[in-house]
């Protein structure tokens, strides 16, 4: 898996609008998203794309990780985002629509032809949107297409339109979508980033959230800032659920060190996949712990 146990929530922000941004500053996301596609009006973007460095100064100012979602790389606004992007230091970079592993090579071979002209070498992430039944089909063969991949996100509004599903607040049309595309970022080794919630009821996104925790997701997407806090809370490990831990750890310990092949807790039969499982909550607690120090 790749190295992102810090991140887990990625907020979507229109590059032009202010308002949005100052929440998401206030809010202090994991990482926020400057988007370009759904978010900023055709005719505003060259306007985005000339605010970019002052933002991205901004949330790097606040720690905040920044990524920039571009247009799809097939469309005329697609390399223009790219470009502002890289030319403002950002390397973490997004896009949407996609088809499947071709367009992973074409934003890779876009941001390493951009580095030879620049004449400089750049470590860069890339985040593929799943969008469409088509490219969830693909969602293994996407997240294996290049090195650079460190997740993929799966959306909900486009996602539930291509399907021809009802959207509602239960999430009922999309849970074999969030079932499969996780399913598949997992066994390709990269982050899988669970789709927003797009209703402002705080009970139905924690309803969603504890869904997605319950199936192994660790990363959650948002296009409200007021959904931070609970997808923060949700998703870093609790002072009960690392006490847990703890002592599935001691206990599976104790059991090796007098030969025994498993341990029995609270009438559970701990063996080593839930062991291991304990260990890595602990090591995400850790992770948490020194950022927040």
């Amino acid at each position: 898996m790749r190295d992102t146990p810090a991140l887990r929530s990625w907020l979507f922000v229109s590059s032009i609008d202010d308002a949005a941004a100052a929440a998401a500053l206030k809010a202090c996301p994991d990482v926020v998203i400057l988007e370009f596609e759904d978010f900023t009006p055709p005719e505003r973007r060259p306007e985005g794309r000339r605010r970019l460095p002052e933002l991205t100064e901004a949330f790097r100012a606040a720690g905040i990780e920044v990524a920039v979602r571009i247009n799809p790389i097939f469309d005329p606004d697609g390399p223009l985002d790219l470009a502002a992007a890289l030319s403002a230091g950002i390397r973490r970079i997004a896009f949407p629509k996609t088809r499947g592993p071709q367009d992973v090579h074409l934003v890779a071979k876009a941001i390493e032809d951009f580095d030879a002209q620049a004449e400089i070498s750049s470590v860069y992430r890339l985040i593929p949107n799943i969008e469409t039944a088509a490219a969830l089909r693909q969602s293994y063969e996407i997240a294996t297409a290049h090195p650079a991949v460190e997740a993929c996100l799966v959306a909900s509004e486009d996602m539930a339109a291509d399907l021809g599903a009802d959207r509602d607040r239960s999430g009922l049309a999309l849970r074999h979508v969030r079932e499969r595309f996780l399913v598949d970022c997992v066994a390709a080794g990269v982050a899988a980033i669970d789709c927003p919630y797009t209703w402002r009821d705080l009970d139905g996104l924690a309803a969603e959230i504890s869904f997605a925790k319950t199936l192994g997701y660790k990363a959650k997407s948002a296009v409200d800032a007021n959904h931070i806090p609970a997808i923060h809370t949700a998703l870093t490990p609790s002072a009960t659920e690392i006490e847990t831990a703890g002592r599935v750890v001691a206990a599976f310990d104790a059991a090796r060190a007098q030969g025994q092949d498993r341990a029995f807790l609270d009438g559970h039969a701990l063996e080593v996949p839930t062991y291991k499982n304990a260990q890595a909550l602990l090591v995400r607690a850790n992770v948490f712990r020194s950022k927040k120090d």
